[in-house]
């Protein structure tokens, strides 16, 4: 998963660094030594004991009388304040060189990087939230360790990105049926997707109907019936052309009359373009009114997967994201960008065709993944 991208990611890395470091102006800082910091510290106490010793004074209501008694005592605490070992003057500082760069010459070595990341279908907003990062990182500031300094930045910056706050699913669990409505365009892997999460619903001892409200595609209901038998859940279906939101109403009804847990409802694959499809979905999310709104995408497809993501998001607010066929993305630029551009989490990845192929998606595993 995303060795691609681990491979193109670090080259260009590595690229920009060395080119950061040839470029970049040599810098001459003066560090204060540990023995001039130790006299500073004696030089404050001395101060300090000052300040006390001069309150003393202050407080003394018969200084004629009582002179002879605060002088001594006085100048005892001047002595003791002394410091004892005096600094040498040898070796009180010394240089240190680090790099500054200027913004022209960064403006200019970022574009290799750039090109880089969009080749691997990393969101325009992404590259320009690591390119600002990275910017107010080691532009017109003294670098001492450059590489170390840009692989950092670069790790926050995708931390950040990926960091869109997750659903809790086994809250969300808690009510009963908790109905889930799956949306996506043809051939994302949506109905394997749905009975992927049927069986880990299954897993997690809680009954399931499904919903076989794709009335549009021929064989959808089949499909996902084939899936409901190997699972053993019942599924509700009406007939190819028949109105999909009647089907999701009529299996949330099923749930609510059997005492089933989940519902998990299948839709048509639409085009986010085509405006009599999106009016048919809203219909359904009207009709079902689901906790959950899930979107399905290919993680493959890379800036198209983003861009849909973000028009089902636009028409009806989806709530979480299902990346589909992980296991095969060489190059992650969906899987790094999609939470970022729509601000809805990844939920779940897509691992392979089997039931138990799918896992939670976990951003600390991305980042390890593409080696920061």
């Amino acid at each position: 998963m995303f060795k691609f991208l681990k491979n193109k990611l670090k080259n260009a890395v590595d690229k920009f660094s060395k080119k950061v470091e040839e470029e970049a102006e040599d810098v001459e800082e003066i560090e204060t030594p540990k023995e001039e910091k130790v006299v500073e510290k004696k030089q404050k106490k001395i101060k300090e004991k000052e300040k006390k010793v001069e309150k003393k004074q202050e407080t003394v209501v018969e200084k004629e009388t009582k002179k002879e008694e605060i002088e001594p005592a006085v100048e005892e605490e001047k002595k003791d304040s002394e410091p004892r070992d005096k600094p040498k003057k040898k070796g009180f500082f010394h240089k240190i060189t680090s790099k500054k760069i200027s913004e022209k010459k960064f403006e200019d070595l970022f574009w290799d990087l750039e090109v880089m990341l969009l080749e691997n279908n990393v969101a325009t907003e992404v590259i320009e939230k690591i390119k600002e990062d990275l910017k107010e990182n080691i532009v017109d500031k003294p670098i001492k360790k450059v590489s170390e300094t840009i692989q950092t930045s670069l790790r926050e910056s995708i931390k950040e990105v990926l960091n869109v706050e997750n659903i809790d699913l086994e809250k969300k669990l808690e009510k009963t049926p908790l109905v889930i409505c799956f949306l996506g365009i043809n051939g994302s892997g949506k109905t394997t997707t749905i009975a992927k999460f049927a069986k880990m619903m299954l897993d997690k001892k809680k009954t399931v109907v499904l919903a076989a409200a794709d009335t549009f595609r021929a064989a959808a209901i089949d499909q996902l019936q084939e899936h409901a038998d190997k699972l053993g859940v019942k599924m509700i279906k009406h007939d190819y052309g028949s109105d999909p939101a009647a089907v999701a109403f009529d299996a949330i009804k099923h749930a609510e009359a059997k005492g089933i847990d989940v519902v998990l409802i299948d839709t048509a694959g639409r085009l986010h373009s085509n405006a009599n499809l999106v009016d048919e979905m809203k219909k359904i999310i009207r009709v079902a009114n689901p906790d959950l709104k899930i979107f399905v995408g290919e993680s493959i497809t890379g800036n198209d997967c983003v861009e849909q993501a973000t028009k089902f998001n636009e028409a009806v607010e989806i709530d979480g994201i299902i990346l589909s066929k992980a296991d095969i993305d060489e190059k992650g630029g969906a899987a790094i960008s999609v939470s970022y551009v729509t601000g809805k989490p990844i939920m779940y990845l897509g691992m392979g065709q089997e039931y138990k192929d799918i896992e939670e998606f976990n951003s600390e595993k991305v980042l390890k993944t593409l080696g920061l």
